[in-house]
């Protein structure tokens, strides 16, 4: 399936859902983006059911802003409409996809639990 561009237009409603979404901050000029780049869309052939989604955050600076990013590129994954990881840095390719594969193992029940508990 390969990524889509998140935008303040769409963000919402790609990621309120169900189902499982990875987004990525990023800016042309950072280079560590630039070598995670081929790594996220590999991931996303080999996983059509998972949205991955793509932040320019030079042209998106409104969603920079609203999720605090500070250094890309940062990673985010939502699952079900709550956001269950969020951590700058590029990841290596087996670590990224070990966290799409606990992505999709979490316990949403228990996940929704403990957020409205804390």
């Amino acid at each position: 399936m390969g990524t889509v561009e998140f935008t303040t237009a769409n963000f919402v409603e790609k990621t309120s859902g169900d189902g499982i979404t990875f987004i990525d901050f990023w800016a042309s000029w950072c280079g560590p983006c630039v070598r995670f780049a081929p790594v996220y869309e590999r991931a996303a052939e080999a996983n059509p059911d998972v949205t991955f989604g793509k932040v320019d955050t030079e042209a998106q600076q409104e969603l920079a802003m609203q999720f605090n990013i500070q250094s890309i590129p940062t990673i985010m994954a939502v699952r079900d409409g709550v956001i269950v990881y969020a951590q700058p840095g590029a990841l290596p390719e087996a670590a990224f996809l070990d966290l799409v594969k606990k992505v999709r193992e979490l316990d949403m029940e228990k996940v929704k639990a403990d957020a409205t508990a804390a």
